[in-house]
């Protein structure tokens, strides 16, 4: 059974590092479509262009938006599988850096934090589009949203921070479930036995705590499945509320932190890794 496990650990390992590298392709598409949107854009102002190619561009945008989104629920789904191999390798996954860990919610990357990326990613460009703005052009990015779109926003943020809060405390109860009666009667149990066994615990009671473990492993499954299930919804949401080419910019920023941060937190952990040799 460990051995299973083990395998089904490594091929996760495979998996997200595929994944990965399909992502930075999925990056580079989303920066050239940006890029060829503008100049469309451009033309079109300069009457370079007609509205039905701009409108064909747009099409093509919208499906490289669901492709890329695609990605994140095919990882989502792969994730799911292995959950119920070995919960407790996916909250402490090994495929992920030191400092990524420290920024971990659940297993992965807290809900809410798409909020503060949309938000950053909007207050980037409007600064560096302010003056077309000011003169009445629309930029097309997230420095082109509208009063609607930034309702809207601000709607599916309370929910998600709701239902965000509720997950924490579900994992809180969990965690402090490990204190309870059944289990510190059965650390007493175990102790005295394996003080009369000469440090080794009886079999039935190696049985009657994998029994016990796993009852509480079922809870940990149920919360990390709830938390990746509110990342995806929350992403699919915010896609769905910005144009195709917002969606674009939004999904540019959010693999652009994703990969870079991986990147930045490989290279500490083999400077801290040198420096301890």
């Amino acid at each position: 059974m460990t051995n299973n496990i083990f395998d089904e650990h490594e091929s996760f390992h495979n998996f997200f590092e595929c994944w990965l590298a399909e992502q930075n392709q999925h990056l580079q598409d989303l920066i050239i479509a940006s890029e060829n949107n503008q100049t469309t854009r451009n033309n079109l102002y300069n009457g370079n262009t007609t509205t039905t190619a701009a409108a064909n561009t747009n099409t093509s945008l919208r499906t490289l938006v669901e492709r890329v989104v695609k990605h994140y629920e095919q990882y989502y789904e792969a994730k799911s599988r292995w959950v119920k191999q070995d919960v407790l390798r996916m909250l402490s996954p090994s495929w992920t850096t030191s400092l990524e860990d420290a920024f971990l919610w659940i297993g992965g990357w807290r809900p809410s934090m798409a909020f503060h990326l949309f938000y950053s990613k909007s207050g980037l460009q409007l600064e560096a589009r302010l003056t077309e703005l000011i003169e009445g052009l629309g930029t097309g990015d997230l420095a082109d949203i509208s009063q609607h779109q930034l309702m809207q926003v601000d709607h599916l943020q309370r929910r998600t921070v709701k239902e965000e809060r509720d997950i924490t405390e579900k994992m809180a109860k969990q965690q402090e479930s490990v204190a309870d009666t059944s289990m510190l009667e059965l650390a007493h149990v175990t102790t005295e036995l394996m003080s009369t066994n000469g440090g080794h615990e009886h079999e039935v009671e190696e049985d009657r705590v994998e029994s016990v473990l796993a009852s509480k492993e079922q809870g940990l499954e149920e919360i990390l499945q709830r938390a990746d299930s509110l990342r995806l919804k929350t992403l699919k949401a915010i896609t769905h509320i910005l144009t195709s080419i917002q969606a674009v910019h939004f999904l540019i920023a959010a693999a652009e932190l994703h990969l870079r941060l991986h990147d930045w937190g490989k290279k500490k952990d083999a400077s801290s890794h040198g420096n301890s040799s």
